[in-house]
């Protein structure tokens, strides 16, 4: 398997990142503009959403042809000089492959619905009448998530969007299919893929209803999924590329099969366990404060297990699906650059392979938007009707939707402060944060104290001391919830590190020997003031001390 661990991974929403053309939408060539920028800070690979050619319903997650550069984000030319440039600053390229579903206006999908018997068998087409769909289960988007078909009489599964079909990974076909895909993009120099919701490929063999929940039980991790990754990996010689699975409610034991390296599946693995815990009984769309313990008990499990059976984390707060974790865990006004740093060295220096979202690295924000004309997430638009319909007023269906839209991770990329904080020249296609004038590339670059700099720090401390990227990990102050600590620890070299995840000064129960560590990285000035009790830690601090 490919070496990684000393790696750091860079995500590009391209529509989001910098807009080179004045037409309001980021694309490649945009991206090739910001190069020097993304060398500056320090990453080794890019992870790209997808720009293949898509109608657009679900931001590019809804494939219409995966071999293709849909015309929005530029040409194929524009991909070979991307890849081309970020190889010459010693970048790799990764892309994003949606495998569960394709759109609904793919070649396949289309063959489909004009009766062709080999591409219904493409989907999960199932007979029955036309108020009787085959199952109960509901999509994830909303809404059920089986759609009929009425000329041809049949439903087909839809996990996702209605104009996402679930593709059957059970047909031999559509695997080998998917796997010239894959080859396709090797050859153009492509240096490793992230699989989307790839956990959820294999599906039940009987479809039957759920009558505990929305139907997820019969379909995450199904009956082949391991089967299929193995066959995946194997026939496409991706074992020597970085590759990373999204994994949606998976469970610790399958995610150490699918990144153990003997089992030959995949590096790494995306869980979303911990960015759970301010979801009220579970549910996203209701609101509580983030519970520090279990954040605490969920990245503890993770790393612990993972560490004792050779499976390996993706380590992240933020994507294109999430709100940005400032807002979420840190704080916007005060101490939103201490809040950014301390959020950045709790995540960096866990086991496992970091991951930063555009503009995490300067400390972006949610969006605030006021009202539901500013959305363009299909999520949240249908997820706001459905909060409507149950009885939550306007203002507080916008308040969910303030904190839980996956359109606060879309927003442009804040490179400056001039008008649409230097994303484009034209009228961009969601709405800037009104803060980006604060918050932005050109201001921090340059400082010293800035953000920008704080992760540049993480990344080459990473490839400094291989205790980051290799060592063991030991969690401490289990006590106390606001207080996130552990020790690495490798051949002799040993590094501390604590945080306090609240905006209030915190005493950490950590009693350390005069002289026994040096700090080595810290978002305060000044040595932490060390006492019989414990470490002293002031609002959102992190402390990073090596043993001499």
């Amino acid at each position: 398997m490919a070496d990684f661990k000393d790696k750091v991974v860079y995500q590009i929403y391209p529509k989001s990142f910098q807009d080179s053309d004045g037409d309001g939408i980021g694309d490649l060539k945009g991206v090739i503009s910001r190069l020097d920028y993304l060398e500056k800070l320090g990453v080794d690979y890019l992870w790209l959403t997808p720009f293949f050619r898509s109608p657009q319903k679900d931001n590019g997650y809804d494939v219409a042809d995966y071999r293709s550069v849909d015309p929005v984000f530029g040409t194929m030319e524009d991909l070979e000089v991307l890849a081309e440039q970020a190889g010459n600053r010693g970048i790799g390229l990764m892309l994003d492959m949606v495998f569960n579903h394709t759109s609904t206006e793919h070649e396949w999908f289309r063959r489909a619905l004009a009766g062709e018997q080999k591409y219904m068998d493409y989907y999960f087409f199932r007979d029955g009448e036309a108020d009787r769909p085959p199952t109960n289960w509901d999509s994830k988007f909303g809404g059920p998530a089986w759609e009929y078909v009425p000329h041809l009489g049949k439903w087909y599964l839809h996990l996702f969007d209605v104009t996402q079909a679930d593709l059957n990974w059970e047909n031999p076909e559509v695997r080998e299919e998917l796997k010239k895909v894959i080859l396709f993009w090797k050859e153009k120099g492509i240096r490793g893929f992230r699989f989307d919701v790839v956990n959820l490929i294999s599906k039940p063999e009987v479809w039957e209803d759920d009558w505990e929940g929305d139907g997820r039980r019969f379909y995450t991790d199904g009956r082949h999924v391991h089967e299929f990754l193995k066959e995946l990996t194997a026939d496409t010689g991706i074992g020597d590329l970085v590759t990373v699975g999204e994994m949606s409610s998976t469970s610790l034991e399958n995610c150490i099969r699918y990144s153990n390296p003997e089992e030959k599946e995949l590096s790494m693995c995306f869980s979303f366990h911990h960015l759970k815990v301010d979801y009220k009984d579970g549910n996203k769309w209701e609101l509580m404060e983030p519970d520090l313990g279990e954040l605490k008990s969920i990245l503890k499990k993770w790393q612990l297990g993972m560490q004792e059976n050779d499976g390996w984390n993706a380590v992240f707060w933020c994507n294109h699906d999430q709100p940005r974790i400032v807002s979420r865990l840190g704080e916007e006004g005060k101490y939103r650059k201490e809040s950014a740093k301390m959020l950045a060295a709790a995540i960096h220096l866990l086991r496992g392979t970091p991951y930063i979202y555009q503009g995490e690295e300067l400390g972006m924000t949610n969006a605030d938007y006021t009202d539901i004309s500013q959305y363009r997430d299909v999520e949240s638009l249908n997820y706001y009707q459905i909060l409507l319909e149950r009885g939550k007023t306007k203002e507080e269906a916008l308040k969910v939707l303030s904190c839980r839209s996956r359109d606060n991770g879309r927003t442009p990329m804040q490179w400056d402060g001039t008008e649409n904080a230097g994303f484009t020249s034209g009228t961009p296609w969601i709405g800037c944060p009104d803060n980006y004038r604060e918050i932005n590339a050109s201001m921090q670059v340059e400082d010293e104290d800035s953000v920008f700099h704080f992760y540049r720090e993480l990344i080459a401390l990473r490839k400094r001391k291989k205790v980051v990227a290799e060592g063991r990990i030991e969690f401490l102050c289990d006590d106390q919830p606001e207080v996130f600590a552990y020790r690495r620890s490798l051949e002799g070299e040993e590094l501390l590190v604590v945080n306090n995840f609240t905006s209030r000064t915190v005493t950490a129960g950590i009693v350390m020997g005069k002289g026994d560590y040096v700090k080595i990285l810290g978002n305060y000035a000044g040595k932490p003031e060390k006492g019989a009790e414990g470490v002293r830690l002031r609002p959102f601090e992190t402390v990073v001390w090596e043993r001499k």
